[in-house]
This record gives structure tokens, sequence and C-alpha cells, in this order.
């Protein structure tokens, strides 16, 4: 089964690409021969709007709300990758994951790892044991527009033999 069946089988579908909020590119791809993928950083955004606003910790907005803002910045992120690497499918795995958290100031709240699952499970949802990652979950003190949580994640693609012969033509 490839990822876009399964992503239906889960009631997902992978939203627009929401267009960046400043002076960068929703994603890049690179390495030898173009089989990674670089995620802007991703906001919960859902048809334009943010999800949630405001700091985890403080304010009613409680780490199963910011994680499942992580959640949605993944699916987010999943998008961006797939548009660089020509579908969906042609990603095979997840390689990292940063999430970011607006949290109030540490020690009193210590759940940036507990928000970063809602992303991660996802990943692993999708993928299976591709979507297994490396990753950090950091806390911060805000985030653009106000958002609680913000996810960049470095995505594999499928190369071909044939697009790596292209990468590297014989002189």
């Amino acid at each position: 089964m490839n990822v876009s069946q399964h992503l239906a089988e889960l009631g997902l579908a992978l939203p627009p690409v929401a267009p960046p909020v400043g002076s960068y590119q929703p994603v890049v791809r690179l390495g030898c021969w173009g089989d990674l993928v670089f995620t802007a950083g991703q906001l919960p955004l859902a048809d334009g709007q943010l999800l949630a606003t405001g700091v985890v910790g403080e304010g009613g907005l409680t780490t199963a709300d910011a994680a499942a803002c992580a959640r949605l910045c993944a699916l987010n992120a999943l998008a961006a990758a797939a548009g660089a690497a020509g579908g969906i499918d042609r990603l095979t795995g997840i390689v990292k994951l940063t999430v970011f958290v607006a949290s109030v100031t540490s020690p009193a709240f210590t759940g940036q790892a507990e928000v970063a699952n809602g992303a991660s499970d996802l990943l692993v949802e999708i993928f299976g044991p591709a979507g297994c990652h490396a990753r950090s979950a950091v806390g911060v003190a805000a985030l653009p527009l106000g958002a609680p949580v913000e996810v960049d994640l470095i995505a594999q693609v499928k190369t071909s033999p044939q697009q790596i012969r292209d990468s590297y033509p014989l002189k």
C-alpha cells in the first residue's frame, strides 16, 4: 500500500501548503541526489486560520490542545514536503522533526516532549516504522502569529537510479 492510500484510510488529506508569512521558502529539496526535503516551520493552520493561539500552560491552553496543534503542524509540513518531492508517495520516511512549543517559563512547564508526541505519533501512524525519526522538542517564549506550536521536518525522498545518473552526468 502506498502512503496516499494509507492517508485516505486514516481519513486524512494533505492540506494546501500555507503561503510563507515572511521572507523564506516553505520547503527546500537537496542532498546528494535530491533525496532530502527540509520544511520551514509550519504553524497549526487550517483553512488559513490558526487552530489555537497562546502559550501552553496558561490561559486554558492545555498540553493536549498543543499536541493537537502539533499534529496539524506535522500534516502541514508533510504537505510542503510532498509538494517538493513530487507527491506524498515519493516520501519514503521522516529523518528529523523539530517541535517548538510556546510555553510558560520553565520549570513551570516541562511538557514540550508530550506536545511533540502529537506530531511524532502522526508521522508514525502514516509511515509506520519509516516515520520514526530523530526529534528535538524546544520550549520558547513566543511563536509567529501567536501560535502555540511550530513544527519543521526533514523527509527522505525516493530517488531512482536514473535520477542519480542525471545528477552526475559523465563527461
